[in-house]
């Protein structure tokens, strides 16, 4: 991802559906690219964004979040590549365990995961905001 992206990429987050008001999707984009831990992969169509994921590591497993293909551009295996370069971005940093969370009534997208060979681990997920 360059920094010219940085529109591009929110916008087909936000075209996506992945992202949620209580959330500043610029301000997470910001935080993953600023952290040796994370990154954002892009591919692109024509030039430009046409999907994403923002991956990252915490020292015990590898995450996934915000995952996006424009969507105009689904259907052309583009998740599936992002997700192909994020597990491969992990593995490089002798990560072997990768999770990720999907809101419980997205089925479609809980089907994409387990066809990638992802499973439901039926746990539970707290928060605290801290900041």
């Amino acid at each position: 991802m360059e920094d010219g992206d940085v529109e591009d990429v929110v916008a087909v987050w936000t075209s996506a559906g992945v992202t949620r008001p209580w959330n500043d999707p610029a301000k997470d984009l910001a935080f993953a690219r600023l952290n040796p831990h994370s990154t954002v992969l892009v591919a692109l169509d024509e030039g430009r964004v046409a999907a994403t994921v923002m991956v990252g590591e915490d020292g015990h497993r590898g995450w996934v979040y915000y995952l996006a293909v424009d969507p105009v551009r689904q259907g052309r295996g583009l998740g599936r590549a992002v997700m192909t370069a994020a597990e491969r971005w992990l593995v490089a940093r002798g990560v072997w365990k990768l999770q990720l969370l999907v809101r419980e009534e997205n089925v479609a997208v809980q089907r994409f995961y387990e066809r990638l060979g992802y499973r439901d681990l039926r746990t539970v997920c707290m928060q605290k905001v801290i900041g």
